[in-house]
């Protein structure tokens, strides 16, 4: 399956090290190119599947263990006939026939097996790369033959699924994933080694704008609310906070109760904001947590218009968490 010139890029793979996944850098304009492979943008939670002969173990991108919270996922892994192997991939759930982050939330938090599949969301994972396989270090391999390794080397069926693609139409890929309701497309180099790094040879471009956010505070809740009224968020631009603006809506009564738990061990005095917040009832936090936030656009003054909460993204360190 590899050519001579691929084998030659070949090296050895050390069990158990940690590979940085390899990230999309975000672009506002579609294209198309003879030269690129095309992939659905899943809303999901990206994960590392390593195997060197025991059992499979699963890791967030932050390099988390998260094994307790996909168990059936673990065991369609331990079924596979290759046991020494680390795999890309997105663990979804879905809403109708739309991925949806905030299904997957459910599962994110859970503390054991046991109580993820007590859940009853169903979950699946896509893979779409190989950094390695057999004892084999493929990070140098054209990503067109590590997609076609991972095809070729499971079994699929649910809840495993291999993340398909298209040539060369990224643009007409595109208004077609926009028509769906995906949350857009990943537009890849074919010939691109697979880099522990965010990388232009990865790009991605969104049909909805979303994009993960660091909480900075909250307000008050009113009325009959409870916990808090609305979440304040922002994004780091070099060393500052930027604010960018209240979310007051997502939450169902459990979330407010939780978060508003889980904020109160983070208060601290200071606004965290670089620039001044004048939101009535605000309370600051630690920038520590990073939330999922839908909207529908930013606002001339870099605020954004119609937030909504979709659930807390534990695989993003907040210093990570920039403007997209």
């Amino acid at each position: 399956m590899l050519s001579a010139e691929e084998r030659s890029r070949l090296r050895r793979w050390t069990a158990g090290e940690w590979v940085t996944p390899m990230q999309a850098t975000p672009i506002d304009t579609p294209f198309s190119d003879p030269g690129w492979l095309f992939e659905p943008k899943l809303d999901g939670v990206r994960v590392l599947v390593g195997r060197d002969g025991g059992a499979p173990t699963m890791w967030s991108r932050n390099h988390k263990r998260v094994d307790h919270s996909y168990p059936e996922i673990v065991d369609a892994m331990a079924e596979q006939g290759v046991d020494r192997f680390l795999v890309d991939g997105e663990v979804v759930a879905f809403e109708g026939t739309r991925t949806s982050f905030a299904a997957l939330q459910r599962r994110i938090h859970v503390a054991s097996p046991e109580e993820a599949r007590a859940t009853g969301v169903r979950v699946h994972l896509y893979l779409f790369d190989m950094p390695a396989l057999g004892g084999v270090d493929l990070r140098a391999v054209p990503l067109r033959t590590r997609k076609r390794l991972v095809e070729a080397c499971f079994s699929f069926r649910a809840p495993l699924h291999y993340s398909g693609h298209r040539n060369t139409e990224g643009e007409k890929f595109y208004r077609q994933a926009c028509e769906r309701g995906w949350e857009g497309l990943v537009a890849k180099r074919a010939d691109s080694g697979y880099e522990t790094r965010r990388s232009r040879e990865w790009l991605k471009f969104k049909c909805v704008g979303e994009q993960e956010f660091v909480i900075g505070g909250f307000t008050d809740p009113q009325g009959t609310r409870t916990g808090f009224g609305a979440l304040l968020v922002g994004y780091y631009d070099g060393a500052r906070l930027r604010y960018a603006g209240k979310v007051g809506t997502g939450y169902d009564d459990r979330t407010l109760h939780d978060l508003r738990r889980t904020m109160a061990g983070l208060e601290r005095n200071a606004c965290p904001f670089d620039e001044r917040v004048g939101e009535q009832g605000a309370h600051w936090v630690s920038p520590e947590l990073v939330a999922q936030i839908a909207f529908t656009e930013w606002t001339r003054d870099g605020k954004l218009r119609h937030p909504r909460f979709l659930g807390l993204r534990p695989d993003k360190p907040a210093r990570d968490v920039v403007r997209e």
